[in-house]
């Protein structure tokens, strides 16, 4: 990697101590950003050698390959300037970028578009002729659609579109790529991998924690706007879109947007068959009793914001028209458990009924472990021809394979240039169109109440085929 200056606004924050550096401290150690020059920026008046010492502490909290020797390497490339987000204070750091200059905004949402402007202003926004800016922004893209396009109308003011890296970290997730790996490079899969074959897909991501420590962001923004609006809603776009024609970051995105583009719109007539939310009430996991979601600390009491959603979509194409896609998130469930899993449609035939011992599922864990399991049916053993589930199942990785964070993965691409696993504004777009429908609806009205530690809210099954169940969360997946 070429000689590169990592600028982090909101150098002192929660995000760069718990998940930047910890990514960063690795890459170095693996020898991937020998020419990195990391300069932290917050509004706090440190020192450099303060700022070292609050990494450090960090580093030692959260990598756990921290060592002392590694440290006294890898501090050399760190760097810091205290002040405001205003043009004439971020004006210092001008002496200290490279011709490469990434900036990554780790800042709270309402600053993105004032950070962008005062860099903008600050005239550290155009790229110079021998290099490039890049601006790095994390979710949440907005609160809704105009939000949303306010927020890109005001950073386009300085920034072009292929500047801005809109950050999503389960793009950079090793399963989520994984998926891409596997649909396109087996050509066994290809063929089979639309409506005459696949009866459904479901999109799990659930959660035994509470809000924790997120209570003022996350009684504003509700499950669907922090898990499904963007995370979720980009392994359905992966899950559903076509092959490509080229490896290439437009291409892809192109390709995402064609299927948000073909969802069929969710309107007020069909709202309460295609989405369901929910709240957690006081309840148990294990032996843990747990607090209801109103009285958890920083909570309204009589808060309607949803703890769990859930969503029935449907593509209106010739790949999967008639096969509903069921998106679902929530927090305090009965463990901690994600896929993306797809049935394929009975197999017609002269098999006895016996045969068919279980539904054929083809999923994609991403957690707690990363694995892909294939449910097929084979004959039980014995004089009668019976069937039995067998699973087939692939560890994504060995044992003694080393794992990489998705920042550490999505880090790589943004010095690099590589936009493949970053959101181009029209994904974003896209995405809040669908669900505004929804957030209109859920104005007024109240969240359906499930136990902490459960399955969710018995009302999320109305979204559901005839025939179809939810995979259980407790079970790890079984249906």
């Amino acid at each position: 990697m070429a000689a590169t200056t990592l600028v982090i606004l909101g150098a002192s924050g929660d995000l760069t101590k718990r998940l930047l550096m910890p990514a960063l401290y690795r890459l170095h150690a693996l020898g991937l950003t020998p020419d990195l020059r990391i300069v932290g920026y917050a509004m706090e008046s440190w020192s450099r050698e303060h700022f070292e010492r609050h990494i450090q502490k960090a580093l030692q909290d959260f990598a756990p390959d921290y060592s002392a020797s590694q440290w006294n390497r890898f501090r050399r490339q760190l760097d810091y300037v205290g002040g405001e987000l205003k043009a004439d204070q971020l004006s210092a750091l001008k002496d200290r970028l490279s011709p490469a200059t990434l900036f990554y905004l780790a800042l709270p949402p309402p600053l993105f578009g004032v950070a962008a402007t005062a860099l903008g202003e600050a005239g550290v926004a155009k790229s110079p002729r021998n290099g490039w800016r890049r601006l790095v922004v994390e979710k949440p893209f907005g609160t809704d659609l105009a939000s949303a396009e306010a927020l890109r109308t005001q950073m386009h003011a300085h920034w072009e579109e292929e500047q801005i890296l809109r950050i999503d970290h389960f793009l950079g997730k090793e399963t989520t790529q994984n998926l891409m790996v596997f649909r396109f490079a087996n050509r066994f899969i290809e063929p089979i991998w639309n409506a005459q074959h696949i009866a459904q897909v479901q999109i799990t991501y659930a959660e035994t924690l509470g809000v924790e420590k997120r209570a003022a962001y996350y009684d504003k923004a509700g499950a669907l706007r922090d898990m499904l609006q963007n995370h979720l809603m980009q392994l359905f776009s992966l899950t559903a879109m076509a092959p490509l024609a080229e490896w290439d970051a437009e291409v892809l995105r192109n390709h995402k947007v064609e299927v948000l583009r073909s969802v069929v719109p969710i309107t007020a007539a069909t709202i309460d068959s295609h989405a369901v939310r929910g709240q957690y009430r006081a309840g148990q996991l294990g032996r843990k009793k747990l607090i209801g979601y109103r009285s958890e600390p920083g909570i309204a009491r009589g808060s309607r914001t949803e703890t769990f959603a859930a969503l029935r979509l449907e593509i209106d194409n010739w790949r999967w028209r008639g096969v509903p896609f069921y998106l679902r998130s929530g927090k305090r469930l009965a463990s901690n458990y994600s896929e993306i899993a797809v049935q394929f449609r009975e197999v017609p035939g002269a098999l006895p009924k016996a045969v068919h011992a279980g539904n054929n599922w083809m999923i994609f864990r991403i957690r707690p472990v990363e694995q892909m399991d294939l449910l097929v049916t084979a004959k039980r053993p014995g004089l009668e021809l019976a069937g039995r589930p067998v699973v087939l199942t692939a560890p994504y990785a060995s044992p003694d394979h080393r794992e990489f964070s998705a920042y550490e993965q999505l880090l790589m691409d943004a010095f690099e240039g590589d936009r493949t696993h970053f959101l181009r504004f029209d994904e974003v777009e896209w995405a809040w169109r669908l669900l505004m429908p929804v957030l209109d609806a859920w104005q007024s009205g109240t969240p359906d109440f499930y136990a902490a530690g459960s399955e969710g809210p018995t009302s999320q099954k109305r979204l559901l085929d005839a025939g179809h169940a939810w995979r259980s969360i407790a079970r790890n997946g079984e249906a």
